[in-house]
């Protein structure tokens, strides 16, 4: 008795294409679910937003990504080292470098308007 080889393939085939509807129709039923919530949940515009706005300038380092540059001993790597840099510049360069970035690489806009005093005040103070 011989048996067709390709048999095989197509009952997987046909497998995958309806594990790939089942779960397209599981992930819409979540999207509702999350729409349901009315931005109560994570990400959109409830608790978390209001966590990140009150959050310390030490969270704000970890979160934004500046961790990455500056080292998290502020003892620098890409970026230059944020120990005594509060003796070096004024709180006003500071807060330039948060707004604006700088052309040597460090991206304008990590820190948000309302958080931009007590992160410059912060950053001023590391030793």
């Amino acid at each position: 008795m011989k048996r067709n080889p390709v048999i095989p393939y197509i009952l997987i085939m046909v497998f995958g294409i309806g594990l790939i509807f089942l779960l397209s129709f599981k992930g819409l039923s979540d999207g509702k679910e999350v729409a349901k919530d009315n931005g109560k949940g994570a990400g959109a515009g409830g608790t978390k937003t209001e966590e990140t706005a009150s959050a310390k300038p030490e969270d704000i380092y970890k979160n934004a990504g500046c961790i990455g540059c500056h080292g998290d001993q502020y003892q620098g790597g890409v970026g230059p080292a944020l120990k005594g840099i509060g003796d070096k510049l004024s709180k006003d360069d500071i807060k330039g470098f948060l707004t604006n970035g700088s052309p040597k690489g460090m991206p304008p806009g990590l820190v948000k308007p309302e958080q931009m005093d007590a992160m410059v005040e912060w950053v001023s103070k590391i030793k």
